[in-house]
């Protein structure tokens, strides 16, 4: 059944799971099988990453490996649903180590938000990457900041917060406040705002932004204390942000696929469920 022969370099495969029980043993099942087909498990230098249980597994995976991505290609089995980074089911595993086998080095590959925090008193800006979004809210009160787009200010906002996501990010947090779902080959960044004051006296657009590639956000509170920044399943609380400046990252996230979904597809099959016939 599999092709690999005696003397070919096997590929290296890191396991991440989550610690769910089916997810657990669906992970042991995985490791046995690569053994036995001569697949390295290398958890410290990987080729390709597997990912058992959903989305967020394979976020934290991703923020694992983020100082690696020029290497590692990212590969998910999903436990429930069909996620957007999950392609394989829980019983595809014999099918998925053959695909393995007969990797051929092909990989899809999404755009990243790159996240720079300023620091009152820090002369250089703390750096994240972040595959889904990164949000910025005020935890004890209005949110007031300025929001410039390439350095020219675009608005004063007011509200609960700021939402900056990824195209493939944009089905996430970045959709149940009211954003527009962006297919991930167009490579921007969109800013959506979080129960906005929009009024008389405080004007705001008060519609999701998309800004191109080209271009950045930055987002200066007037105020530097009681905040919570989220970047993907990672959140803090923050004190003395003077600054948070938002752009595609250089980086970008690789999959091997060795099959492709499309992505309207897994958006039909995410939010609208089986198709419907409909009768005239």
């Amino acid at each position: 059944m599999f092709k690999w022969k005696k003397g070919e370099i096997a590929l290296k495969i890191a396991v991440v799971n989550n610690n769910v029980e089916q997810s657990l043993k669906l992970a042991e099942q995985f490791r046995i099988l690569c053994l036995e087909n001569h697949l390295l498990l290398d958890d410290k230098d990987p080729d390709v990453v597997v990912t058992i249980g959903g989305d967020g597994t394979l976020l934290s995976a991703f923020h694992r490996y983020a100082h690696m991505l020029h290497q590692v290609r990212f590969v998910g089995v999903h436990t429930g649903h069909l996620g957007f980074y999950t392609d394989w089911r829980d019983y595809e595993l014999v099918e998925l180590v053959e695909s393995l086998l007969n990797d051929k080095g092909e990989s899809v590959s999404y755009p990243l938000l790159d996240v720079k925090v300023t620091y009152q008193g820090q002369k250089e800006s703390s750096h994240f990457l972040s595959l889904n979004e990164s949000t910025m809210k005020r935890i004890d009160g209005t949110m007031v900041c300025d929001v410039f787009i390439k350095d020219e200010l675009f608005e004063r906002f007011r509200g609960d917060g700021l939402c900056i996501s990824t195209p493939t990010g944009s089905t996430g947090y970045n959709k149940s406040v009211g954003g527009a779902v962006i297919h991930p080959r167009l490579e921007a960044l969109q800013l959506t705002e979080i129960a906005p004051i929009n009024n008389r006296v405080f004007r705001i657009l008060g519609s999701p932004l998309i800004v191109a590639r080209d271009e950045w956000i930055r987002i200066k509170p007037l105020t530097t204390d009681g905040f919570v920044l989220t970047i993907d399943q990672l959140t803090s609380s923050e004190k003395n942000i003077t600054e948070l400046t938002y752009s595609i990252a250089k980086e970008r996230i690789h999959f091997a696929r060795y099959r492709h979904t499309h992505f309207w597809s897994r958006v039909e099959d995410a939010f609208i469920g089986a198709k419907k016939k409909y009768e005239i």
